[in-house]
């Protein structure tokens, strides 16, 4: 891989990354497309570090206020999730701070099953996604499949959710939930961004909330992945055209992960996802298509 495969891939991830059409499905499928070698779990990792640092600079006063909630979230952790009613609940701090701290303990509960889904799962998905370099057919239709079956739950949550809560009323129970789905998302085609965007959707919250809280649930779980990613190719024995390449691919798709996010926000605030269900189906039913002609 050059730098300038990186630069594509890297924008690509940045963009995947937040938008409900799964990152790591287009990691596999524009190498495909285009005939480039896979760039490997150790590049996708530093990617992903990428985007959690667009993550990090839009939201950074949450996370902040998160970070400097948590010796209360730690102190009180059963009296701030006890009511999701913001307006009832009881002030134990101040309004601004419980809410902060409560807030972090609603994260670290929807952590909990995507690191145990990685820490069982994720050899497995990368023999059976990755092969010596190069993608095998078995991974472009899987990948369609699980782009199409996302594709079905993200309209049906478009059409029953009431989307009418606020990402303060979510309780640990909603937590549990959409933290399942991002474990979920584990399967490249399925989407972290996409599949705990409609988690929450079908818990009621409204569409910007719930991409909210979608994006703040992400950031220990890509940190995690992404830092383990890097050391792992840095005790390998990374050189300088390796690192180049890295920094390449991390720079990109931090700028297109910042941006990505921005306009997602915005959008969902006066727009459905229905463009997203229709990307899901089309991509899925044209890599299929492909597929079944042979195209590699």
């Amino acid at each position: 891989m050059n730098e300038l495969q990186a630069i594509v891939l890297g924008v690509v991830q940045g963009l995947t990354e937040f938008l409900p059409i799964s990152s790591s499905a287009h990691l596999i499928i524009v190498p495909w497309l285009f005939g480039w070698q896979t760039p490997g779990l150790a590049f996708d990792a530093a990617v992903h570090l990428g985007t959690l640092a667009a993550v990090i600079v839009y939201f950074w006063r949450d996370l902040l206020g998160m970070l400097l909630a948590l010796p209360l979230a730690v102190r009180h952790p059963v009296a701030l999730l006890r009511s999701p009613d913001p307006g009832r609940a009881k002030v134990i701090s101040s309004p601004e701070r419980d809410q902060e701290a409560r807030l972090a303990l609603l994260i670290a509960i929807g952590t909990v099953p995507g690191v145990i889904a990685g820490l069982v799962g994720q050899e497995a998905i990368a023999a059976l996604y990755h092969a010596d370099g190069s993608v095998p057919t078995r991974a472009i239709v899987l990948v369609a499949i699980a782009m199409i079956a996302l594709a079905g739950l993200l309209w049906m949550a478009e059409r029953m959710a009431a989307h009418q809560r606020r990402m303060a009323h979510l309780t640990w129970r909603d937590a549990v939930t959409i933290g399942l789905a991002q474990a979920a998302a584990l399967i490249p085609g399925v989407s972290r961004a996409g599949a705990t965007l409609t988690a929450g959707l079908f818990q009621g919250l409204n569409r910007a909330d719930a991409a909210r809280f979608s994006f703040l649930l992400g950031v220990p779980i890509v940190a995690a992945a992404g830092g383990k990613g890097l050391y792992d190719a840095f005790s390998a024995g990374l050189d300088g055209q390796g690192a180049r390449i890295f920094a390449a691919g991390m720079i990109a798709s931090a700028i297109a992960g910042f941006a990505a996010i921005s306009w997602l926000l915005r959008y969902l605030q006066r727009s459905s996802t229905l463009i997203f269900v229709l990307y899901r189906f089309g991509m899925g039913l044209f890599l299929l298509s492909l597929v079944v002609v042979g195209f590699r």
